[in-house]
């Protein structure tokens, strides 16, 4: 339900507006792609607050910001005239009243999407769980470790790598997808192929995830949308084999945010419900690691989209460059430190190698999260 407090109000005082310039829209355009919020405060957990706002306006000078109160930022968008005032409400709306789920699994806890790669190259397992026998024992052991959701690809999306054949793809995920959904699992199936796609939801897998954002088969959008099945729109500049080949933003944070925000409006016009939407920035993927970091940064802004938001920090090469160049599987601390940075910023699914600790790291931010906030943590007592 719409938070009636963020209707935009009759008094447009200037004292009582941020120090944000006026007229930053050219005549006759909408505010779309210009105007950005980002909550400050926590936007996860027990101490969830929007009180704060960075307000981020683009102009031909770069992006100008201010800090504000959600009541401040409206006087100042009606103050603008024009759509700007309904377009800040309608963001401040979707801040205030995020998603309470997504493919029939609740948000009130960062849900936990394990990785199994049906590949032979993938960046750090590949081969691991290429044959369909050891695919399927490690997605009930990431079940039993925690994992909400079990997320199967056939095609490695790694840097520099080649894509496979529709039909290579199809043999190595099928028999993992109907496997693990015949085992009660609620699998996603990682893919950029509207066959794929749709012989994955005739085998029982209950979510798309899409590293092209429904752009890479002419077909994808519209099997999503027939199909009713709920879908993650991922952000990737090029494609796996380029991606990393000098990766360029005006600024990264949003950039990323005018694609999804465009990938979501494709949707809905397709007939995809945003409520069946969730977005990923694609972290590594055509980014260096200040972009990789500045969108980490302000991961809280992309709630603008009104969607649930995915991230894939795990394993990824940003760790190693930012400490000592550790190999993919030494990038565990590295990885838990990225999630826990995006669960306090209102991360709802993350995508994971290590489930189990993982959820022992997110019981702990809980239980700290919930004590902060004058709730209850779980747990017994317990010896020191």
């Amino acid at each position: 339900m719409a938070d009636a407090r963020w209707a935009v109000p009759a008094d447009v005082s200037a004292e009582k507006s941020p120090a944000l310039p006026r007229g930053f829209l050219r005549k006759g355009e909408a505010p779309a792609s210009r105007l950005y919020l980002r909550p400050l405060g926590p936007v996860a957990g027990a101490g969830s607050d929007i009180s704060r706002l960075e307000v981020l306006v683009r102009g031909a000078d770069g992006v100008t910001t201010a800090v504000a109160s959600p009541e401040e930022t409206l006087r100042w968008a009606k103050a603008e005239g024009g759509d700007v005032g309904g377009y800040a409400s309608g963001l401040l709306e979707r801040l205030a009243n995020p998603p309470a789920a997504f493919a029939g699994l609740a948000l009130g806890r960062p849900l936990i999407m394990g990785i199994i790669n049906v590949t032979p190259d993938s960046f750090s397992d590949g081969g691991e769980a290429l044959d369909a026998g050891r695919a399927l024992a490690r997605g009930r052991a990431l079940a039993d470790a925690g994992a909400d959701i079990v997320d199967v690809g056939g095609e490695s999306t790694r840097p520099g790598a080649a894509p496979v054949s529709v039909d290579d793809e199809l043999a190595r995920v099928l028999p993992v997808v109907r496997g693990l959904s015949e085992a009660g699992l609620v699998v996603s199936v990682d893919t950029r192929r509207a066959r794929v796609m749709e012989a994955a939801l005739d085998g029982g897998a209950a979510i798309i995830n899409d590293v092209t954002a429904l752009t890479g088969d002419p077909g994808s959008l519209g099997v999503a949308a027939a199909r009713g099945a709920p879908v993650i729109l991922m952000h990737m500049q090029g494609d796996p084999r380029t991606m990393q080949d000098e990766p360029r933003y005006e600024d990264a944070a949003l950039d990323v945010y005018d694609y999804l925000a465009g990938r979501v409006a494709a949707c809905e016009a397709a007939g995809v419900e945003r409520t069946r939407i969730a977005v990923d920035p694609g972290i590594g993927f055509g980014k260096t690691v200040d972009h990789n970091v500045r969108i980490l940064n302000r991961l809280a802004l992309y709630h603008g989209l009104g969607c649930a938001l995915v991230l894939g920090v795990s394993r990824k090469s940003f760790i190693a460059r930012l400490s000592r160049g550790e190999a993919p599987k030494q990038r565990l601390a590295g990885s838990l430190a990225a999630a826990l940075a995006a669960v306090a910023q209102g991360a709802h699914v993350l995508r994971v190698h290590d489930v189990a600790e993982t959820r022992q790291a997110l019981a702990v931010w809980s239980a700290i999260d919930a004590a902060g906030a004058g709730a209850t943590p779980g747990g017994g007592a317990e010896a020191s």
